[in-house]
């Protein structure tokens, strides 16, 4: 199986390295794309040294400026689809999620069943470390008003650690995804789901980033939750065909 962990890069000289090695110290084997959005701190060079390491393993696609997370990933899903990856899965850089629990994805999807295998904060309780009670709220708020607008029974809707079968991103109109800050991952789930595609949550411990600033702020929220009405108004007069192997070049 060909796997591809992709991760999104914008000043994380701190972490990329040792996520970098981690990733491919697992059993399971991953190659990594990252995408990089012209981090000032030097990232981009760390990652060229480290392909010099990991030639046929680490790539790479480095971007102007800071673009959004839903075109890093968008960017990334292309590049895999083209090159035939298998299994792709997107991950935060700063270790929130943990490494080890890619096989656990994984696994989900290649024993499970699962087309897509979420990692989940709250399918198990509220499982995350050194976040203000504030911000827990938010996201645990902005899961169940998610839950409420699309009537997915996923817990954790704005989960950015995740696995995909090929044929899912196959069959989502890629160029069609409207969202592109943290509504993006909400929007991939439930065009995934409409498409009847089996999502599978899998329990995970977030722990905020140790090293380097978090992205995250209120407005990125706040601009994900009036999306995920004009996503869902968008819903009623789009067509979602399942999957079909033969429709595929």
């Amino acid at each position: 199986m060909n796997n591809l962990v992709i991760i999104p890069t914008y000043n994380e000289k701190e972490n990329v390295e040792e996520m970098i090695r981690t990733v491919f110290s697992l059993q399971t084997p991953f190659q990594i794309l990252i995408i990089e959005d012209g981090s000032p701190d030097g990232t981009a060079g760390i990652v060229k040294r480290l392909q010099a390491e990991y030639p046929e393993r680490l790539h790479m696609i480095e971007r102007q400026g800071k673009l959004g997370l839903g075109t890093a990933y968008l960017t990334g899903f292309k590049w895999a689809l083209e090159r035939g990856y298998d299994f792709i899965f997107e991950m935060d850089c700063d270790f929130s999620h943990p490494p080890k629990d890619l096989e656990n994805l994984y696994r989900a999807c290649t024993e499970g069943g699962a087309d897509m295998a979420i990692g989940s904060r709250y399918i198990t309780g509220i499982n995350v470390i050194n976040w203000p009670l504030g911000r827990v709220l938010m996201s645990y708020f902005a899961s169940v008003y998610v839950r409420l607008v699309t009537r997915m029974k996923i817990m954790d809707t704005t989960a950015g650690f995740k696995c995909y079968a090929r044929k899912v991103l196959e069959t989502i109109d890629l160029d069609d995804i409207r969202l592109k800050g943290y509504g993006f991952q909400i929007e991939m789930k439930f065009t995934a789901w409409k498409h009847g595609f089996k999502l599978v949550e899998v329990p995970i411990i977030f722990t905020e980033r140790q090293e380097g600033t978090s992205k995250m702020s209120g407005g990125i929220f706040n601009e994900a939750l009036w999306g995920i009405l004009k996503m869902k108004i968008r819903s009623w007069f789009k067509k979602y065909p399942a999957y079909s192997p033969s429709s595929q070049s």
